[in-house]
C-alpha cells in the first residue's frame, strides 16, 4: 500500500489504478458520526447519497486495511479507535500539509502499525458450515472464524493461510487419505464430534422422498450446496454409489453456502429439499430424513496446538454437540479408529 497525504487520499489500487476519497468530507462524515449521527443521517449532511457513502467507507476500511467504524445491527455505528485518530489527523494535516506533508505521512502509517500491534492476536480459523462451530468459535477471545467448504478450509491450512481448520468427512476411506496428508505436514488432527446428514424436506414431508433416488424429475426441486463443501461431496459420492447422473436433478447447479441457508430456501418455497445436518431441520420445524453419520475434525499446525484457545475450541464444540440432537461428541482417536 503506498499512501500520498494531500487535500485527498490518493491510494494506488490493482483494479483502477488510483482512487481517491475527499478527506474534508471524510473528516465530517467520521465526525456525524461520533456525535451519535446515524450513517443515513450523516450522508445526508455531507450531500452524498446513503449507498454512496457507505461504499467510500468501505472502500477507505479496504485499501487502509483499518476500520474506521464499528456497524452493530440495530445499533448503529460508532467510530473505531483509528477512525477517531484519522479525523484529528486530517484536521491537522488541512492546516500544514504543504510544509509537512512527508511527516504527516510517516505518521499515518506509523499509526496504523502502532493499532495493529496493538490488537488482540487474531488466529484465523476457516470451518466447514457448523452451528456447533459458529457458536464455540464466538466464544473465543481471539478466534477469527471464516466459513469455508471442508476442501478449502484444508487447503488455507496447508498453505500457512489460516491456523485452525474444520473439516468433515462421510467415510473412512476418505478420512485416512487426508489424516496421511496432513500427517506428513505436520499437522495435528483432532476428532470432535459425530453428526448426522440427511435429506431436509418441508415438514410432513409431503413429496414422501425417502433417498437420493426420489431426487430425480423435473417434480422434485433440490438446493445444493457449493463446489468444495463437504456436504457436497457428499452428495456426489451418493449419487455415484447408485449411479445417478446429477444433471438429472432438478436444481443440482443452484448452490446454497450454509446448512441454514438450504433450510431457509425450503421454508420460503423456493426449494422442496436439500442436503443438510439434522439439528438444522429441527430448529427450523423441517422434515429430516437421516442418510449417513460423518465425523468432524479440527486440524492446526503442532504450534498452534499449543495455544490455548485452540484447546478451548476443541472443549467447547465437544460439550455442545453432546447436548445438540443429531450430534454425539467424539473426544478419542480409539473411538474412531477406522477412520485415521
Amino acid at each position: 500500500m503506498q499512501i500520498e497525504v494531500r487535500p485527498t487520499l490518493i491510494v494506488k489500487t490493482k483494479a483502477e489504478g488510483k482512487s481517491s476519497v475527499d478527506l474534508i468530507w471524510l473528516a465530517q462524515m467520521l465526525k456525524d458520526i461520533g456525535s451519535g449521527s446515524s450513517l443515513v443521517v450523516a450522508s445526508k449532511k455531507s450531500g452524498t447519497s446513503y449507498r454512496g457513502a457507505w461504499g467510500k467507507l468501505n472502500q477507505v476500511e479496504e485499501e487502509l486495511g483499518m476500520p474506521l467504524i464499528i456497524r452493530t445491527k440495530g445499533h448503529g455505528s460508532k467510530l473505531t479507535e483509528f477512525g477517531t485518530f484519522l479525523i484529528q489527523f486530517i484536521e491537522d494535516m488541512q492546516a500544514g500539509y504543504l510544509k509537512y506533508d512527508a511527516q504527516y505521512h510517516d505518521l499515518l502509517v506509523k499509526e496504523i502499525k502502532k493499532i495493529q500491534k496493538s490488537e488482540s492476536v487474531r488466529w484465523k480459523f476457516f470451518s466447514s458450515s457448523d452451528s456447533i462451530i459458529q457458536k464455540a468459535a464466538g466464544e473465543i477471545t481471539g478466534l477469527e472464524l471464516k466459513i469455508a467448504g471442508s476442501g478449502e478450509s484444508l487447503e488455507r491450512l496447508l498453505n500457512n493461510e489460516a491456523h485452525i481448520a474444520g473439516y468433515h468427512v462421510s467415510d473412512p476411506k476418505s478420512s485416512k487419505a487426508i489424516y496421511q496428508r496432513l500427517s506428513k505436514n505436520n499437522i495435528e488432527i483432532y476428532p470432535v464430534m459425530k453428526r448426522t446428514q440427511g435429506l431436509i424436506v418441508k415438514k410432513g414431508n409431503p413429496l414422501h422422498i425417502r433417498s437420493v433416488e426420489d431426487l430425480v424429475g423435473k417434480k422434485i426441486r433440490f438446493i445444493n450446496r457449493q463446489i468444495g463443501s463437504g456436504t457436497r461431496l457428499l452428495l456426489d459420492n451418493l449419487l455415484m454409489e447408485e449411479g445417478i447422473d446429477p444433471l438429472e436433478i432438478n436444481g443440482y447447479l443452484h448452490e446454497e453456502f450454509t446448512h441454514s441457508a438450504v433450510a431457509n430456501a425450503i421454508l420460503a418455497g423456493k426449494a422442496d429439499v436439500g442436503l443438510g445436518v439434522k439439528n438444522i431441520a429441527l430448529e427450523n420445524g423441517l422434515g429430516f430424513v437421516p442418510l449417513k453419520d460423518e465425523i468432524f475434525f479440527i486440524a492446526m499446525h503442532k504450534e498452534m496446538a499449543a495455544q490455548s484457545a485452540s484447546s478451548k475450541l476443541i472443549r467447547k464444540i465437544r460439550s455442545s454437540s453432546g447436548e445438540t440432537p443429531g450430534y454425539k461428541a467424539v473426544s478419542l482417536n480409539r473411538q474412531i479408529q477406522e477412520w485415521l
